[in-house]
């Protein structure tokens, strides 16, 4: 694919401030240019097909994600306009023909990342249920009208997938009594499926809304995965933002809902951190007290909008999540940060190291995360998804482009920060 004229120019003026650090520019440069080069597909229909690297599918998450760091770059250029809103064009088609999948086909070819029960349609690689697979389009679309204030992706395909993503998420606000959805996969670890006959262990109503999967494609064992809750309201302030009238008030309203069942049930008394959010809940008492490298996490809070960096509830969390306190929280020879359970032990993934540094104002922070992150490549000039603390070339998925995309944002914030 031929590289648009706004993105060239937007490389160059970084890579002026990381001449002096030629590898970390070669970097920044690779990873910056990934999606572009590698995994953005014309259709013929004007819309976008984005694969997030070694998988042969298009998750809604991911792909929003990934095309994110060249909104910049559209706000002067008509070709990198015509890439956002491709990309939109196709998660909003997505999303229309099902408002459950995480991951679909690039046509109606069958194929499915594994037998599960129900079967899917043609069009779905996997319908593993999470709510920040329908946050992230919506974010997309805000910040895309945000940087070019053009209002013409707003239609009426757009107004029906918000419609859609509301009903869904009032469903889900009571699952066990209005949802139909269920997910069973055999003969795979528990993070692979869902118990209780696919539908999930029990929740009591929280003003929250369900999910099945976490970001990370494994399952919640509480139903309530609390970052996803976050981005959910903070993606439904951005829908009434510009629209208008029913859905306007039906986007404020399921967001007060949700933000009063995050604040009464996401929140425990810590013994040596104080107030912080926990990860999942049922409603009921029970939470899970750890953070995933996957985002939206409790680590992206401010990332996502939720709260502001120095929110003193943010803080306490951040540093239970960025402590050994967290079980998913690794130390070894090379690297300190954040892995997850769809990762091998010890391996940390690149994504929260990005994190890190993009939810931080600290500069001696920032300047060591992005030390961390130039010397744990394995000398790919790329990012990957989880590697060995110990061993950076024992790594997971060599083609990873929302990874390399969150590196090219992480160079681009600590230039701006003047770290680099």
């Amino acid at each position: 694919m031929e590289i648009p004229n706004a993105i060239t120019e937007h490389i160059k003026r970084y890579s002026e401030h990381l001449k002096y650090r030629p590898k970390l520019r070669r970097m920044y440069e690779n990873c910056y240019l990934s999606t572009l080069k590698t995994a953005l597909k014309p259709q013929e229909n004007g819309s976008y097909f984005v694969l997030t690297g070694d998988i042969p599918a298009m998750w809604l998450r991911d792909s929003a994600a990934e095309v994110s760091i060249y909104l910049s770059a559209a706000e002067h250029d008509e070709n990198v306009r015509k890439i956002i809103k491709g990309v939109i064009s196709r998660q909003i088609d997505y999303i229309l023909m099902d408002q459950y999948a995480n991951a679909f086909n690039e046509n109606d070819n069958g194929l499915h990342g594994m037998e599960d029960v129900p079967e899917p349609s043609g069009w779905v690689w996997e319908r593993k249920y999470e709510i920040d697979s329908l946050c992230y389009p919506l974010q997309l679309v805000y910040k895309y009208i945000s940087v070019t204030h053009d209002y013409s992706i707003i239609n009426k395909k757009f107004e029906a997938a918000v419609e859609r993503i509301i009903n869904v998420w009032r469903t889900e606000q009571h699952h066990a009594k209005m949802s139909e959805y269920y997910f069973i996969r055999h003969n795979v670890p528990k993070s692979d499926t869902l118990p209780c006959d696919g539908r999930g262990n029990p929740v009591a109503y929280t003003g929250m809304t369900w999910s099945g999967f976490r970001p990370s494609d494994d399952a919640c064992r509480y139903g309530y995965h609390v970052p996803s809750n976050m981005f959910a309201w903070v993606v439904l302030g951005y829908a009434a933002e510009i629209l208008n009238g029913g859905l306007k008030t039906k986007c404020l309203a399921l967001a007060e809902e949700i933000k009063s069942g995050i604040e009464k049930y996401a929140v425990t008394e810590h013994e040596k951190y104080g107030k912080i959010y926990v990860y999942e809940t049922d409603g009921m008492g029970n939470y899970l007290l750890f953070d995933d490298a996957n985002i939206p996490s409790l680590l992206s809070i401010p990332y996502i909008g939720y709260l502001p960096a120095d929110d003193e509830l943010y803080q306490n969390t951040r540093r239970f999540v960025l402590s050994e306190d967290n079980p998913y929280y690794y130390s070894g020879k090379y690297a300190s940060g954040i892995g997850s359970s769809h990762t091998p032990e010890g391996y940390i993934w690149h994504m929260s190291l990005c994190m890190q540094a993009l939810t931080s104002r600290d500069s001696n922070e920032i300047k060591k995360i992005i030390d961390m992150l130039e010397s744990t490549d394995a000398d790919t000039g790329h990012m990957h998804e989880g590697f060995d603390k110990d061993d950076p070339k024992r790594f997971t998925r060599p083609w990873f482009c929302w990874a390399d995309s969150l590196l090219a944002e992480a160079v681009e914030f600590a230039v701006d920060f003047g770290v680099i």
